[in-house]
């Protein structure tokens, strides 16, 4: 059975409570590794699997919104951009086709398509996505469905913990979700990016979700900045310290909107 290198339950708690998380974030992995796969068959505690092809961003909605574990194989994937992502399928006609709608030509949407972060082709056995509290191994991503200021924060401790400034993100024409999480892994780089047009539907965002993504072995350290900020500053609020996050959304200093803590 796996072993794991951090507790994710306590990472968890601390993303739902201090970030107010109104989804659970995603444990990804991916498995390329016919052993793995037999560890996780064998030894997770229950899982589920799909009953129809879907899209890799509608897996994702049983472990963000229901709390359950999802297995799930090339033959599960019903999103052909997901499967050109995830190396289950090679680059054809159909694929270009399907990004015409994009580009100003077929020329341009295959040149787009090319520049799209890949798994290697036809090597991954299968993917686990779960809640982070959840997971089964050491997660290669951890995938956030969040707001504007969810996402701010992530990224600022981000940047703190690892020492990289500016972040600079990956957004593509398509394949928001499943190409994000998959640049993430190759280039171990946060990741931080918009719905697109099949995971604003398919992937249920019609709030308005933000898209962030942190490599699974960067996900400790980030949490540990924002802890420290908090035994700092009383709160894990960088828009007002001392506040529980998101404190108070009025402007900065405002003089009218006070309350006066009475005996």
């Amino acid at each position: 059975m796996a072993k794991l290198s951090r507790d994710y339950a306590s990472i968890q708690k601390t993303l739902m409570d201090d970030l107010r998380l109104m989804h659970y974030p995603i444990a990804v992995k991916y498995i390329f590794d016919e052993e793995e796969l037999k560890d996780f068959q064998e030894n997770c505690e229950e899982y589920f699997c799909p009953v129809k092809p879907m899209t890799f961003c509608q897996w994702e909605l049983a472990a963000r919104m229901k709390g359950q574990t999802v297995l799930a194989f090339k033959d599960d994937q019903g999103c052909s951009n997901a499967r050109f992502c995830l190396g289950w399928k090679p680059m054809d006609e159909a694929e270009v086709k399907s990004h015409k709608k994009y580009c100003v030509d077929a020329d341009q949407a295959e040149r787009f398509i090319k520049t799209k972060s890949r798994l290697p082709e036809d090597k991954l056995l299968a993917i686990v996505v779960s809640p982070l509290a959840d997971t089964f191994f050491d997660p290669d991503t951890v995938h956030f469905y969040c707001d504007n200021m969810q996402a701010y924060h992530l990224a600022v401790d981000y940047a703190a913990a690892m020492d990289v400034h500016p972040i600079q993100t990956n957004i593509t024409i398509n394949s928001s979700a499943c190409g994000g999480n998959v640049y993430s892994f190759n280039e171990k780089k946060f990741n931080m990016l918009p719905a697109c047009s099949g995971s604003y539907n398919a992937g249920k965002t019609e709030r308005g979700e933000i898209n962030v993504v942190i490599p699974g072995e960067h996900i400790g350290p980030t949490i540990d900045r924002l802890l420290s900020r908090k035994e700092q500053h009383g709160s894990a609020s960088i828009t007002r310290p001392g506040d529980n996050f998101p404190g108070a959304d009025v402007c900065k200093n405002c003089p009218l909107i006070i309350f006066k803590k009475q005996k």
